[in-house]
């Protein structure tokens, strides 16, 4: 293998490594006054309840599959990637809850809750901007 090979697998294990790495944020639309702790966004993301503690809706949205989806599964749900597939997979058999709609990235995921009242989502933290207020952070 040659050195530049080398050297480029080596920066690709260590982009991977941050990537898997990074604070969430969990996201809601900014004009959310409700009060949101960590076993309210369990809730929320696990179906387990459709508001927020005020009573306004919730629209969970989830990042397509990624290392940031896995941390965010496993800091803040504390479940692992089969744990969630195998909940979802038993709640669409028995006719409960629909898993939170994917969105292709942190960008989409922003846009998405700043333009939705109930919206909340998880980014990378650094991708948390003005246009959206951060209720937890791991």
């Amino acid at each position: 293998m040659s050195l530049h090979c080398k050297t480029f697998c080596l920066a690709l294990l260590i982009g991977n490594a941050q990537v898997a790495n990074a604070d969430v944020a969990v996201i809601v639309h900014p004009g959310n006054s409700a009060s949101i702790d960590e076993e309210q966004i369990t809730k929320i993301f696990l179906g387990q309840t459709k508001t927020f503690s005020g009573g306004a809706e919730a629209t969970p949205v989830d990042i397509k599959e990624s290392p940031l989806r896995e941390d965010f599964g496993n800091k803040i749900l504390k479940k692992t990637p089969a744990q969630l597939k195998a909940l979802w997979a038993r709640q669409i058999f028995t006719g409960g809850a629909k898993p939170p709609r994917e969105l292709a990235s942190d960008d989409e995921v922003v846009k998405f809750v700043a333009s939705t009242p109930g919206a909340i989502g998880y980014v990378d933290a650094g991708k948390a901007n003005a246009t959206v207020k951060v209720v937890a952070k791991h």
